[in-house]
């Protein structure tokens, strides 16, 4: 697909939206500056995407509901196990709704993301699954992964403490702490760039780890 440079009359329209009053000569600047960066974004749009290959079976899974959802902490339930044997064999692992599970929605909290489903699998997951691991489902996390509460998610369901109802679990891993410290789960992937791995840790009674930044990698990941 041809990423086209936007004409002058599209300039005019955007700009009124946003309340701007550009002259036409300041709005043919602009699409001079911008026709470098449609030409690299035409050139990286036509090369091959190079996916790495999903090689464990799964479906899209279900959305939870009701007495399913426990906490209301989970944003899907899913079964995709990984390999027979390794050092997470028999352990049910969830992974933050930021992070991708090929053919599975990730919406990161997010309802103008709720339509998307990855291709690939990030790198965390890939290598859970290759440990042995079976990725139960998808956390709640809150809107574009930003606070440390535990009510903005998109579904406008409020993640609650695994110790009592009607108190937050934190965030933006609010789902994560929630199924770790009640139980549900044996461990869960999340994302901490301001406390959403700490946060929910410490107000659900559980172990969670924030490791030094490029030891994990991020590849697959939406970032705060």
């Amino acid at each position: 697909m041809t990423v086209s440079l936007p004409s002058l009359n599209q300039l005019h329209d955007l700009a009124g939206e946003i309340g701007l009053d550009i002259s036409d000569s300041e709005l043919e600047e602009i699409r001079e500056l911008m026709a470098p960066l449609m030409t690299l974004l035409d050139w990286v749009q036509s090369e091959p995407d190079g996916l790495p290959p999903v090689k464990y079976s799964r479906t899209p899974g279900y959305e939870p509901v009701g007495d399913d959802n426990e906490f209301n902490a989970w944003a899907r339930k899913t079964d995709v196990r990984g390999s027979p044997d390794g050092r997470l064999q028999g352990k049910k692992v969830v992974l933050k709704d930021n992070i991708a599970l090929a053919g599975v929605p990730m919406a990161n909290g997010a309802s103008t993301l709720s339509f998307y489903s990855p291709e690939f699998d990030a790198t965390v997951a890939s290598r859970i699954l290759e440990s042995g691991g079976n990725i139960v489902g998808k956390a709640q996390c809150e809107f574009l992964s930003f606070t440390g509460n535990s009510h903005s998610n998109y579904k406008r369901l409020k993640v609650q403490n695994p110790y009592r109802d009607g108190l937050t679990s934190g965030g933006s891993s609010s789902g994560c702490g929630a199924l770790v410290g009640g139980g549900v789960v044996d461990l869960a992937i999340g994302g901490d760039q301001g406390g959403s791995i700490r946060i929910p840790a410490a107000w659900c009674g559980c172990y969670g780890l924030k490791p030094t930044y490029g030891l994990v990698p991020y590849t697959g990941c939406a970032p705060l």
